[in-house]
């Protein structure tokens, strides 16, 4: 296990050499620049040298950060889990015995939506941060491509699902404690953690997942259609390609932040609970499972009965 975890730093390290460095400032532009261009217009030059707005960041986090930043978030997130399964081990809950009606036939359809969107996105996200080192070409391309399928599939999905799980996502006191013993991931004991419907893991993953995923569409299809004229941009001294460049950088830090915790999902839902994606399978919940991970809601569950 010591040699496994010496080779992923060792490689972290390899690579970060890369991405590290000193990145020398880019010089203003002597050009004049012409506020409100069009993406295409003939004053194009002159927006791309004009740095000094969005240019100079978006260029420093393209060529030497976000490789970095995805690759060690993802490597930081998976070994962090490789040690909590060998360490702790899965929860394990008997799936015999009295179940509970959870989720109807439309929420299974519209989360198992979300999730082949997700499925396909995130991948072909990473295809196109480390396309250099996959070879470019088509390749990259047809990634691209599903990348943009994938966003229409999500965006299907999003609204229905925002919709339907709003209020058991709200925050609520539960959510605190849930957190303070870590949802009782860090422990080998079955004990009953304080939870409603969801726990506070979850609802991150919601508000993250469906928020999040609205300026990444947004942001998105800033930089798929590239070319549009907004007043109030204008207004605000914005040219079409400074807008770009902030849509690539929002939507580059907030998938960071989508991959790690989409990729927490997948663990938690496939390894860290055996048998907890029946639930999204047949609608069902087992008593033991329930009892446990979420008492407050089993409670309420009995006290209706």
């Amino acid at each position: 296990m010591k040699k496994f975890l010496l080779f992923l730093f060792g490689a972290v390290f390899l690579s970060a050499r890369e991405f590290i460095g000193k990145v020398p400032l880019v010089e203003s532009a002597k050009e004049v620049h012409f506020t409100g261009s069009r993406l295409n217009s003939p004053e194009l030059l002159h927006n791309i040298l004009h740095y000094q707005a969005w240019g100079e960041l978006f260029v420093y986090f393209q060529v030497h950060w976000f490789k970095l930043l995805f690759g060690g978030v993802t490597i930081t997130v998976l070994v962090v889990f490789i040690l909590h399964y060998l360490v702790i081990g899965p929860k394990v809950f008997s799936h015999e015995g009295r179940k509970f009606y959870i989720f109807s036939l439309f929420k299974r359809v519209i989360h198992w939506t979300a999730a082949l969107a997700f499925v396909i996105i995130v991948p072909t996200g990473f295809m196109m941060i480390y396309g250099k080192y996959l070879g470019g070409g088509d390749l990259v391309l047809y990634g691209r491509y599903l990348h943009d399928i994938g966003a229409v599939i999500f965006l299907i999905s999003v609204i229905p699902m925002f919709l339907m799980w709003l209020v058991p996502m709200l925050p609520s006191f539960d959510d605190i404690k849930w957190l303070f013993i870590a949802g009782g991931y860090l422990t080998k004991k079955k004990i009953e953690v304080p939870a409603g419907e969801f726990n506070a893991g979850q609802k991150l993953w919601f508000w993250l997942a469906t928020l999040g995923g609205f300026v990444m569409i947004i942001t998105g299809a800033v930089m798929y259609f590239q070319d549009f004229n907004i007043a109030l941009l204008k207004n605000l001294n914005l040219d079409q390609i400074d807008i770009n460049r902030i849509a690539a950088i929002v939507h580059n830090f907030l998938g960071v932040a989508i991959a790690a915790l989409f990729i927490t999902h997948l663990y938690m839902s496939v390894f860290a609970i055996k048998g907890s994606l029946d639930s999204m399978k047949s609608g069902y919940k087992s008593e033991d499972e329930l009892k446990h991970l979420h008492s407050s809601f089993y409670k309420k569950l009995i006290g209706k009965e």
